[in-house]
């Protein structure tokens, strides 16, 4: 006797995601998080072409486009100058930018749309303890209630309790870096439809355009404050991109996070599976890490339908087997990008020139388009 065919545990990006596909393909899912809401500020910022792509089948992409701010250039200046124009437009998608739109309202449009199809979310919720046996999942909550369900899948994030119980090993470490993420609102030469990227001497910088006239910052800092102010944003702007081309005039969200970079030994465990955050983690470089999560959950869906219609259980199997490898991919892309970002001050100036005589290489260019939209992934 089962409760449901599919418990998802965590509401975040990735688990709507899986649990609207799974709905629209008729699988009886049930999806709790621990926390009493959704996402109410950006968090991430930008869902990629490849994203965009995988959510068409429910109607989502279109809701997407509707409220984001579409951003096809993504350049990599010094300053005024420009190392690395990279151009979306000539990518064979439909969708040929990023689209700059805050997780909040990702997570918004996700759950409108698990619950126009008849799903739900139960908050909060915390699971205890997960016992699997050859044909099933029970999954004990806090309150002592009990769910027993043919499969459950973690999208729990870095502390995973599905992982967790799996037993499933998460290697990797934590940067010594501090990052400063600051949604702002600026006057000044700021990108109205492209992403810029800063290398200077003094650090990185990404600035970036949001819907409602805001700008998304992120920084790494060596000792970051745990609450940066409006002032510090502002240093980090004056000596990074250059004095008197941004002011902050307003800051609308800021925080200050440390960044991990670990990769699941596996995604799946018997009837416990994993994806997103809690498979893998990283750097925010490059913007990857909910488009990596949402393109698992997409991927999972497909996969659980087909196994619990008859196809063979192996097929999870590959699911594992295939997203991991990307994970890896991704991680370790991010982790070069920040290991440039994070390099001696000293060997700064020589690092953008070695980047802007790879700017100039058309096959470099494309690469990289191809890889932040997430197409090289297809």
């Amino acid at each position: 006797m089962y409760d449901t065919d599919v418990l998802v545990i965590g509401a975040g990006p990735t688990g709507l995601a899986l649990a609207a596909s799974l709905v629209a393909r008729g699988v009886t899912t049930t999806v709790v998080d621990q926390q009493a809401a959704g996402a109410n500020t950006s968090r991430a910022a930008v869902v990629n072409a490849r994203t965009l792509e995988v959510l068409e089948d429910l109607d989502l992409a279109r809701r997407l486009v509707k409220e984001g701010v579409e951003a096809p250039r993504f350049t990599i200046r010094d300053r005024g100058r420009t190392l690395i124009p990279i151009d979306f437009s000539g990518l064979p998608t439909e969708y040929p930018y990023s689209l700059m739109v805050p997780q909040s309202t990702t997570e918004r449009l996700l759950l409108e749309r698990l619950e126009e199809l008849g799903g739900s979310v139960q908050r909060p919720r915390s699971v205890t303890a997960i016992d699997q046996d050859p044909d099933g999942v029970t999954a004990t909550f806090e309150d002592g209630d009990v769910v027993r369900a043919r499969y459950v899948v973690g999208a729990d994030g870095i502390r995973s309790i599905v992982r967790q119980q799996a037993g499933i090993d998460f290697e990797g470490s934590v940067y010594d870096e501090s990052f400063v993420l600051a949604d702002v609102k600026l006057t000044g030469d700021a990108p109205h439809d492209q992403v810029i990227l800063y290398w200077a001497t003094a650090g990185l910088t990404v600035v970036a355009p949001l819907p409602d006239g805001t700008y998304r910052i992120v920084a790494p800092v060596a000792d970051a404050p745990e609450a940066p102010s409006a002032e510090f944003v502002q240093q980090i702007l004056d000596t990074r991109v250059g004095a008197n081309r941004l002011q902050v005039t307003a800051v609308v969200w800021v925080s200050r996070f440390r960044v991990h970079h670990r990769v699941a030994d596996t995604f799946r465990a018997g009837r416990l599976l994993l994806a997103g955050d809690a498979a893998h983690v990283h750097s925010p470089a490059g913007g990857q890490g909910m488009n990596l999560g949402i393109q698992d959950a997409v991927a999972l869906a497909q996969t659980l339908a087909a196994v619990l219609d008859g196809a063979p259980d192996s097929l999870l199997d590959e699911y594992s087997d295939t997203r991991r490898p990307i994970a890896k991919d991704v991680v370790a892309m991010t982790h070069r990008l920040t290991r440039l970002a994070t390099l001696p001050p000293a060997v700064r100036p020589i690092r953008n020139a070695v980047i802007g005589l790879a700017g100039r290489v058309p096959s470099i260019r494309l690469a990289l388009a191809r890889r932040l939209s997430g197409l090289v992934y297809r």
